[in-house]
């Protein structure tokens, strides 16, 4: 298993989510995808896309500039 970084930075919703969909797309079942974000309406986007694609939002950490989210790949066929 795998992990993987994206910095999404500066960037407001919907595009962290975009660009994660676009990373979580190449990666394997099980492989961890961590994205730093500043944006602080897209922890509830995150867990939306989650819920809606079958990926697992494993954790939101808050920090005092930015937010890190770790969702775990899972496809049903690779």
């Amino acid at each position: 298993m795998k992990d993987r970084r994206l910095d999404a930075r500066g960037l407001i919703c919907p595009l962290p989510v975009l660009k994660a969909r676009k990373v979580l797309l190449q990666m394997n079942s099980g492989d961890t995808l961590h994205v730093l974000i500043t944006d602080k309406a897209a922890p509830q986007d995150f867990q939306l896309f989650c819920n809606e694609s079958g990926h697992l939002l494993k954790s939101v950490q808050n920090g005092d500039e930015e937010i890190e989210v770790v969702i775990e790949c899972r496809k049903t066929n690779n």
